[in-house]
């Protein structure tokens, strides 16, 4: 599995970007998966629901499944919430997996900024940014790509991993 990453302040366009490039990388021939960071408590169930009444009364996995889908959630209650490396370890095995959030994860990654919400670049503070997805010129050492152009983003990252791919391959 390769992994590539997203990260920029909120507002941004992270998921809008993300959204446009999984069809496009699907079309390339890759199974793509995400894991996307939460700031702050989020819950995909509903008060009332069954599974929901189960987590409530204490179990701490709860499995649900049907004949177009499979979820399981799971309650931390008390530990401490997992990192990056443990959650690709629930995956099942794909080609790509694209990460949103997790910025201070050590994996390639592309800036997406807005230059109107007046946030500094993070790709002066973070050496794993490749490449930054912007709606404006920015000075930066890496290539910057227009937020605009999910194909033009799309053709990058499929470059870029490829390339690590060759470069890893030839490291043996």
């Amino acid at each position: 599995m390769q992994i590539f990453g997203f990260a920029g302040f909120s507002g941004s366009g992270k998921t809008t970007l993300i959204e446009q490039l999984i069809p496009r990388l699907v079309l390339h021939g890759l199974r793509v998966s995400l894991i996307k960071h939460a700031h702050h408590s989020f819950d995909i169930d509903r008060p009332g629901k069954d599974s929901y009444r189960h987590r409530e009364a204490g179990a701490t996995e709860v499995l649900i499944s049907s004949a177009q889908r499979w979820v399981q959630m799971r309650e931390l209650r008390n530990e401490s919430e997992p990192g990056l490396d443990e959650l690709l370890g629930h995956l099942s095995v794909c080609d790509l997996v694209l990460v949103e959030g997790f910025k201070r994860a050590a994996i390639p990654k592309l800036e997406v900024h807005r230059t109107s919400l007046g946030h500094p670049l993070l790709q002066t503070q973070d050496p794993h940014i490749v490449a930054v997805a912007c709606d404006a010129p920015v000075n930066t050492p890496v290539p910057v790509l227009d937020l605009n152009d999910p194909d033009a983003i799309t053709a990058f990252i499929v470059d870029y991993l490829e390339n690590l791919r060759e470069t890893r391959i030839a490291e043996l």
